[in-house]
């Protein structure tokens, strides 16, 4: 993958920039991303400490360089990204750009391709923190000033970019009110009332459920203003990420150069979309990564402490509502529908895809992740993943051209209203798949859960990359998979490629963990070593008096055997097991052994 992304980025000595979208703030970031994001979130493909620098990844990357030079490169590369995306007046730059279409074909003003996007701010987040880490790295190696001096103002860019996109987070933030017998509050009840209880009733429940959130989210005002009537009976409420900077979001108060806060044109309310888009960019403000190297100063950890505030939130919000009521939940009477009256299998996705987080962070019951990955194989069968396409099947349309979302208040500014198209579902089944797999207790659901990742990957994601060229093993071509799609441009989708190295690197972390400890497995290693125990302790009575060197030796190895055995029981019961038969099995063969002496003297 790497030697793809080198190979499709550097050319006659220079970066190339753009793909099939051309250039803009997202798509450049996650062309970086492509490599920045393994390089600091895996430990072997790390590029910040040279001479650990890993002999694979230098060869998949010896287009730009050696150990020294790719660094460098980097530098220099992500310096470009940081200035091109600031305004004259050092403001750092938000602009969804050629990701925005007009609607019905419509041609965007160029005032439109400028308006900040959540899509943004998300992955500067993500990117800024990388790059931050990197160059605290980076800057213990270094010796010469002139490189020096290019580290620190790598960081200062990237600090200042960063505090820029956590402030555009909180003021994209929105909290939607409205009447239980508005639109919307019919729409919401209808999704959740599916075992037809009375309505009253019903409602009563939900506002209980979401007690907590409701308290939560009155005591929100930085960036959002002061959210009312959320103590109204008559009023229910959704809670999330709009597309930009909301309407009317005031400025945030911060002691830290975040540049210009412009005025926002963002509809007043939730979008699935950019809500899962924030919460993973938030998430890495608060990670063990982010901890440990101390990358954000005092100023963004206080305004990171509010976005967190928001993240528990939305999330508590969205699992709750996802798995409402007694019996079946919501989420798997698919499709999902959304209060303004949207549906589809898009969305029931995204919404799984908020639920697997909360229930990680809480530590779930597995019977919920078993839930959740039911849920998931479905999906994959519904959007034919794992099931062939019909001639005309419009669940192909999901793929390509994708699934388009309306951007209220874009068209304020006088064009046409923008849309966004969204056609990542498979690395973000991938994805979710992955995280359900790597929470599953229960040793055959998760074996299934690897077989769905398996087969979204090898069936599926494999066969879209782009065939020959300098673009090759890059992503995106559906056609690949749906012969009746055309054929898109040999140029690589860096949206679509970006989430694929998310879904590895995810992979990869998966891989890296422990194995989850099944139980019975647990039952059977620790009745294996009580007996083991027993046995080796009467081995010990009987020979203790007159065992030589040998067999002392022999007793002190089976002894760590044991040791061993007990230390990884809980982890790795398999493993315990492994080592208990093998004890068992030299215990065995010292007793045979003496019987046969005692018999033959």
């Amino acid at each position: 993958m790497w030697q793809a992304v080198a190979r499709s980025s550097f050319s006659d000595g220079r970066w190339v920039w753009g793909g099939r979208h051309g250039r803009n703030s997202i798509s450049d970031a996650e062309q970086l991303m492509c490599i920045m994001g393994p390089a600091t979130e895996i430990s072997i493909f790390k590029l910040d400490l040279p001479d650990e620098t890993a002999e694979d990844a230098l060869d998949a990357l010896s287009m730009l360089g050696d150990s020294i030079e790719i660094p460098k490169l980097l530098i220099d590369v992500i310096i470009e990204f940081l200035t091109t995306y600031t305004d004259k007046d050092g403001t750092p730059t938000f602009g969804g750009g050629t990701y925005f279409t007009g609607k019905g074909g419509a041609e965007p003003l160029p005032v439109q391709h400028d308006l900040d996007v959540v899509d943004s701010f998300s992955v500067s987040v993500r990117l800024s923190l990388a790059t931050i880490g990197f160059a605290r790295v980076f800057r213990r190696i270094v010796t010469r000033q002139a490189l020096r001096e290019k580290v620190d103002l790598l960081e200062e860019l990237a600090g200042k970019r960063l505090t820029a996109a956590m402030v555009g987070l909180l003021r994209s933030f929105s909290v939607n009110v409205f009447d239980v017998h508005s639109p919307e509050g019919q729409f919401l009840c209808r999704m959740l009332n599916h075992d037809r209880s009375p309505t009253g009733q019903m409602i009563d429940e939900l506002r209980e459920q979401l007690r907590q959130i409701n308290a939560g989210l009155r005591d929100i005002t930085l960036g959002s203003g002061q959210v009312s009537d959320l103590d109204n009976d008559n009023k229910l409420f959704e809670c999330g990420w709009s597309w930009g900077i909301v309407k009317g979001a005031p400025k945030v108060e911060t002691s830290a150069d975040a540049g210009t806060q412009r005025d926002g044109t963002a509809q007043h309310a939730p979008y699935l979309y950019f809500t899962v888009v924030a919460l993973d960019g938030i998430e890495d403000l608060f990670s063990e990564r982010t901890r440990m190297l101390n990358l954000l100063t005092e100023e963004q950890q206080r305004l990171s402490r509010s976005l967190q505030l928001r993240w528990d939130l939305t999330q508590s919000y969205w699992s709750k509502i996802g798995r409402f009521g007694r019996g079946r939940w919501p989420l798997e009477d698919m499709p999902w529908r959304t209060t303004d009256g949207a549906e589809g299998d898009y969305l029931t996705l995204l919404v799984s895809s908020i639920m697997v987080k909360e229930l990680s962070n809480r530590q779930a019951s597995g019977q919920d992740f078993a839930r959740v990955a039911s849920i998931l194989e479905e999906l994959a069968g519904r959007v034919r993943i794992t099931r062939r396409a019909l001639t005309g099947d419009q669940a192909v349309s999901l793929h390509h051209p994708g699934f388009a979302v309306d951007l209220l208040g874009s068209e304020d500014l006088g064009g046409p209203q923008l849309t966004w198209l969204l056609n990542d579902f498979s690395p973000q089944l991938l994805r979710q798949t992955l995280r359900v797999a790597g929470q599953l207790r229960d040793t055959t659901l998760r074996t299934d859960a690897v077989a769905l990742a398996d087969r979204v990957w090898e069936g599926h994601l494999i066969k879209r990359r782009l065939s020959g060229g300098k673009t090759g093993q890059l992503w995106d071509q559906p056609s690949e998979v749906y012969p009746e799609l055309e054929p898109g441009k040999p140029l690589p989708s860096w949206y679509y490629t970006e989430r694929v190295v998310s879904c590895l690197v995810s992979a990869a972390q998966f891989l890296g963990k422990p194995p989850q400890p099944s139980s019975g497995l647990t039952e059977v290693a620790t009745d294996l070593l009580a007996e083991v125990d027993h046995l080796f302790d009467q081995e010990m009575l009987s020979v203790a008096a007159e065992a030589g060197p040998t067999m002392r030796t022999t007793l002190q190895g089976l002894r760590s055997a044991l040791n061993r055995a007990h230390e990884v029981l809980d982890e790795r019961p398999g493993t315990a097991s492994a080592l208990a038969s093998y004890v068992l099995i030299e215990l065995d063969r010292l007793k045979a052994a003496r019987d046969k002496a005692v018999g033959a003297g």
